[in-house]
């Protein structure tokens, strides 16, 4: 009866050999994938901090030959970085607010209001969105000269807004169909207007996908140099995309204050997405329920 007791050993399935052999290929592309990914972003960071100017001074292995800061001394004392900044964070700021009212409105009048050219006017937003922006560059450029807003601020902000508008509204309109009627209803039975019922039922509801707006439309006058370079003009005006591109134009090889200039610019900008994705976040678990 001895070996009837005895304990059987198993040999290990074949299955599941072939599954972690399988994890370990996957995890270990992605780490190679990851590694291609970051290994730039750090050269780029050690540049900001590495002695001399161009490329060709930087060593291969990264901080390799020091720290300094001198790149950054020199953006702050012998360029007009804050006032690049400066304007770039009021054309950001200012384009992500009327982006984000004026969308909303339209949005809530297409969404809750009935009336004649209400298709052919949301086939037309969506129409617009199909071509690139590009294509209209020269039109711009002639409105915005017989406007007077060429080489000024609002008649950048004018080109974002218009951009950005279609798409936003369409958008945020798609959103507002799924919030319930009965929420208008019953707040028009209290004695609600119809500008209350949005700013006070309709914009708290719309909140997820207003987070997910302000965060697109902050971020495209922010990073854009195409739009900036076809307006602006005067070194006043200049933007960070232009003020940092003069850094590494055919007469200049300044590659290593450039890239201290990246840095600063991308810090504002991770800060402000990374409270807006957890304010996203709880819009997204606080939200209403819909039918």
């Amino acid at each position: 009866m001895s070996h009837i007791l005895a304990p059987q050993t198993r040999k290990p399935h074949s299955g599941q050999a072939g599954r972690r052999l399988v994890t370990g290929l996957v995890s270990f592309f992605l780490l190679v994938v990851a590694l291609l990914i970051i290994w730039p972003v750090v050269h780029m960071v050690a540049a900001a901090f590495t002695p001399g100017q161009s490329v060709a001074d930087m060593p291969i292995i990264p901080f390799s030959d020091g720290i300094t800061l001198e790149h950054f001394a020199f953006l702050f004392s012998q360029t007009d970085y804050w006032r690049w900044f400066a304007n770039t964070l009021i054309i950001a700021v200012c384009t992500c607010a009327v982006t984000m009212l004026c969308a909303s409105l339209g949005a809530y009048v297409f969404s809750r209001f009935q009336f004649q050219a209400k298709k052919s006017m949301l086939m037309s937003m969506l129409v617009l969105n199909v071509f690139p922006s590009f294509v209209g560059m020269v039109a711009v450029y002639i409105i915005l000269l017989r406007l007077g807003g060429l080489d000024t601020l609002w008649g950048l902000m004018l080109v974002y807004l218009a951009g950005s508008l279609p798409y936003a509204t369409w958008m945020v309109k798609s959103y507002m169909d799924t919030i319930p009627r009965s929420m208008d209803e019953a707040a028009r039975i209290d004695g609600a207007s119809n500008f209350r019922v949005w700013w006070q039922i309709i914009m708290p509801s719309a909140r997820p996908i207003l987070t997910f707006l302000a965060v697109t439309s902050f971020t495209a006058p922010w990073m854009d140099f195409i739009f900036p370079k076809l307006v602006l003009r005067s070194p006043e005006n200049l933007t960070l995309a232009l003020g940092l591109y003069n850094f590494v134009t055919d007469k200049n090889n300044f590659f290593t204050n450039f890239t201290a200039g990246a840095i600063l610019v991308a810090i504002p900008f991770m800060i402000f997405f990374i409270a807006t994705q957890r304010f996203l976040t709880s819009s997204l678990a606080g939200a209403s329920v819909k039918e």
